[in-house]
Order: structure tokens, then C-alpha cells, then sequence
């Protein structure tokens, strides 16, 4: 279906051009109208666990090739991370695990979170970058249930969403630059979609 004269037709009666938003949004209406509702994603994709490689990066490298835990570097101690960044029960300054603990954790972490992101967005309209912008905003934070960021995706308001990400540059109750680097990375993608 070709949607350019539904658009031109909106714009003439806004009198004026779209917000990123309001496309996504008309996008949205128009496939629900057809029957073809856009599915949410359920799974981090290849660019998603990237994304979070690379600043989750496993650190602290023993010389026989093993990852020691690492205190939080806003706290300088709990909690205490390993690997591509898991944390919890059983992880603290003596922790050390091999490549394969790492890489398995990630995996089952990842699917713990992403089915959290998609329970907390429901049915709201979501590509595949902003569900893993969301995946890696919720890895690192734990905060997908209550951010306003949430709300501000469930309600197709991406503008106002894509904002959102930089106030989560705290830890320790200090700004980080190394989350404020995380939360514009997670935002160009969220916007990318």
C-alpha cells in the first residue's frame, strides 16, 4: 500500500511536517488497520548483545586466562560484577570464572532481561533496535518496570524516550562517563529504529 498520499494528507491538515514520533505512531495505526499489527521483539539481537560487549567487556583477566570480579565502580565495592557484567548472589571479591561461566551467564541473563523489556512494553510498537537499546538499558540498569523511559516508549512518544536515556548516568550518586557514553550509545540506537 502506498502511504505517501495518507501522509500528505495528514501533513496538509496538521499544517505542518511530522515529528519522528507521530510517523512512527501513523505507521503503527495504518499496519493495524491492514491487519498487520507489528510484532514486538522477544529476543536481543546480534547489534544488541554487542552493544552491550562492549561496555560490559570482561575485565579483570587473570594470567591464566580466567575473569576475576570487579567492585562497582561507583560504590568501589557491592555490588560486585563479573564477566559481561552479571551480578547477584555468589559473586564477590573472591569470584573468579572461566571464559565458557561468562559467555553462558551472559546468555541466560540476556534472555531473563529481554523477557522482562517485553513484558514491561506489552504491545507497544517496537522495533528491534529500540527493544535492544531497552535490553542493554535494563542489563545495566534493572530499571525497565519503573523508568519514565518506559512509559515514554509505551505511549509511541520516542522523542521524549530517546531523552530519557541520559538521566540514568548515576552510580553511587555520581555521574559516571562511563554510563553517560552507555546511555547516548543506547539512545543513537534507539533512535536508529
Amino acid at each position: 500500500m502506498n502511504r505517501k498520499p495518507i501522509f500528505d494528507a495528514v501533513r496538509v491538515l496538521l499544517g505542518r511536517g511530522f515529528r519522528r514520533a507521530e510517523v512512527r505512531s501513523l505507521d503503527a495505526a495504518l499496519d493495524a488497520a491492514a491487519g498487520r499489527p507489528r510484532p514486538v521483539p522477544t529476543a536481543i539481537s546480534p547489534a544488541g548483545i554487542a552493544l552491550i560487549k562492549r561496555f560490559e567487556g570482561c575485565a579483570r583477566r587473570l594470567p591464566d586466562g580466567r575473569i576475576a570480579a570487579y567492585p562497582d565502580p561507583g560504590t568501589g565495592g557491592a555490588p560486585w560484577t563479573i564477566g559481561w557484567g552479571s551480578t547477584g548472589g555468589g559473586i564477590g571479591p573472591e569470584t573468579v570464572w572461566s571464559q565458557q561461566q561468562c559467555d553462558e551467564r551472559l546468555e541466560r541473563d540476556l534472555a531473563r532481561y529481554a523477557s522482562d523489556v517485553a513484558a514491561a512494553l506489552g504491545d507497544a510498537p517496537t522495533t528491534q533496535a529500540q527493544f535492544d537499546a531497552l535490553v542493554s538499558f535494563h542489563y545495566n540498569t534493572g530499571a525497565i518496570g519503573r523508568a519514565t523511559l518506559t512509559i515514554r516508549h509505551r505511549a509511541s512518544d520516542h522523542e521524549a524516550a530517546t531523552a530519557e536515556f541520559a538521566r540514568w548516568n548515576r552510580a553511587g550518586g555520581q555521574v559516571l562517563r562511563g554510563l553517560a557514553i552507555r546511555r547516548a550509545a543506547e539512545a543513537a540506537l534507539y533512535a536508529s529504529g
